[in-house]
């Protein structure tokens, strides 16, 4: 019987010396969602001998147009991502190593994260976070590769701390909110998901296997509806006065962790506790709950839907995890979910 990656093995880039490479390679994707999920089954085909596996959140079932990992049971038993992610990489092939982590991620935990990983792919949905994953992977000198899709647009780009501009060269600052699309906004087409995770993919076997001549340090843009493809030397992009490459400032890395941030495509709002390492007591919660809602524990997770109805006039749906993380689902006003946060589940 011929081996599983025997078509791979016969490309003369990857060859048995760079599968062995794929083998002993440790890769991290931040965010389970659209880019994410299609990175994770890739790069697990490909035979990446460690995946960890970042993501916050739970499956819905708006993500199944586009999310390629997940089915309906996920989204019926409301299972964490990164969890699915896991199990599904398992039964793709059992040998792998693969860690769920079921976390926001963010400059607590950032660098601990990083610790031993070769590859970061970036599959988050908003800009804070990527501009963090920036500074964390500038510092501790991890390649990482941006993707970005929505409407029928993305874009794509490797960054190699040292020898290409980072992400902050190109935009100095996050755009103010409101300014750029959305999926919640703008929608997203899953032909474009699909162009720019593969883009990060191949981009990242090349990395791993040691054929770093081969990449591409371009930015690359496509627009498959208006049938457009864009590609952006990044050469001489490197800006002299980068605060995290050349400065060395990593002001998002050093920053306080927000307390909450809108979710994009679930109408909802994430609440994450001021105190980090708090443990919650799902089952006295529940209890709590009990005259309020209709509330049960789930795959770990304290799931449910309160009487009360959020500004849109629709039910407000609340999700506690272990760690005192929630997320508000109803709608995307973040102090009306800071209410429900402090009155239902406490400070």
């Amino acid at each position: 019987m011929l081996p599983r990656h025997h078509r791979q093995t016969l490309l003369s880039g990857i060859g048995p010396e760079g599968q062995s490479a794929l083998a002993d390679a440790h890769v991290m994707v931040v965010g389970c969602g659209a880019l994410g999920s299609f990175a994770i089954d890739q790069f697990a085909r490909a035979g990446v001998g460690t995946l960890t596996l970042v993501d916050r959140d739970v499956v819905e079932l708006t993500n199944l147009q586009r999310q390629t990992l997940y089915v309906e049971s996920h989204v019926r038993d409301g299972v964490p991502k990164a969890i699915a992610a896991a199990d599904r990489v398992r039964a793709i092939d059992s040998i792998l190593r693969v860690h769920p982590v079921v976390e926001h991620f963010d400059s607590d935990n950032a660098l601990e994260l990083l610790r031993s990983v070769d590859l970061v792919i970036d599959g988050l949905d908003n800009f804070p976070s990527r501009f963090l994953l920036n500074d964390a992977c500038v510092s501790a000198g991890v390649p990482w590769i941006h993707g970005g899709a929505v409407s029928t647009t993305g874009t794509s780009m490797t960054v190699l701390p040292g020898k290409t501009p980072c992400f902050r060269c190109l935009v100095p600052e996050p755009p103010d909110p409101g300014a750029t699309p959305t999926c919640d906004t703008a929608g997203v087409l899953a032909p474009v998901v699909a162009t720019v995770a593969s883009h990060q993919v191949a981009e990242g076997l090349k990395w791993l296997v040691g054929a770093h001549e081969f990449l591409d340090t371009s930015l690359v843009s496509w627009d498959l509806w208006n049938n457009r493809t864009t590609r952006i030397s990044m050469d001489q992009a490197r800006s002299p006065l980068c605060p995290c490459c050349v400065e060395r400032r990593f002001d998002f890395l050093d920053s306080i962790v927000p307390t909450a941030v809108s979710l994009c495509g679930r109408n909802a709002v994430q609440i994450i506790p001021e105190v980090s390492g708090a443990e919650i007591d799902l089952e006295a919660l529940a209890d709590r709950l009990g005259s309020h809602g209709e509330f049960l524990i789930v795959a770990g997770l304290l799931k449910g839907t309160l009487f009360e109805c959020a500004p849109s006039d629709q039910p407000v749906e609340l999700t506690v995890f272990p760690d005192g993380r929630a997320i508000v689902g109803g709608g995307s006003q973040i102090e009306f979910a800071r209410g429900v946060y402090a009155r239902y589940v406490g400070q």
